[in-house]
């Protein structure tokens, strides 16, 4: 038997558009569609042939923005350069940012554990008073 090798992107999405209360949140459909039209408009049909049986978004965070893709090992870099072209999901201007490649889920939920530790540790950086604090989080 055989075992299937795979690849695990944690992703942030970083949003460009100040109008994000107008906008409706994304989700896990919306963004495999956005990634399925950045694979075909910039690698072709071969290119989806090739990461469409593998491709999921296994999960997705809409107060973080922070996505967890799978793809099978071989076709990884292809996926790779489609999540880095990716400019909008569902009209919403983004810019991705991959900020882990992992071979297991585990070592993915524990890099996005470590990331939102740090984007908070920011986050009160900033705030000037302790009331503020619990406001900006």
């Amino acid at each position: 038997m055989v075992r299937f090798k795979n690849r695990w992107f944690l992703v942030e999405f970083i949003t460009v558009s100040s109008e994000l209360s107008q906008q409706p949140p994304l989700d896990n459909k919306q963004i495999y569609s956005a990634l399925r039209q950045s694979i075909i408009s910039n690698f072709g049909d071969t290119g989806w042939g090739a990461v469409g049986m593998s491709l999921t978004v296994k999960y997705f965070s809409p107060t973080t923005n922070i996505c967890i893709i799978r793809v099978a090992r071989d076709q990884h870099k292809l996926a790779w350069g489609a999540i880095t072209l990716l400019t909008t999901v569902n009209g919403v201007r983004i810019i991705p940012h991959v900020v882990h490649v992992s071979g297991t889920i585990k070592h993915t939920q524990l890099a996005a554990i470590k990331h939102n530790r740090e984007v908070i540790s920011r986050f009160r950086a900033r705030a000037k008073n302790p009331s503020m604090r619990l406001h900006q989080l």
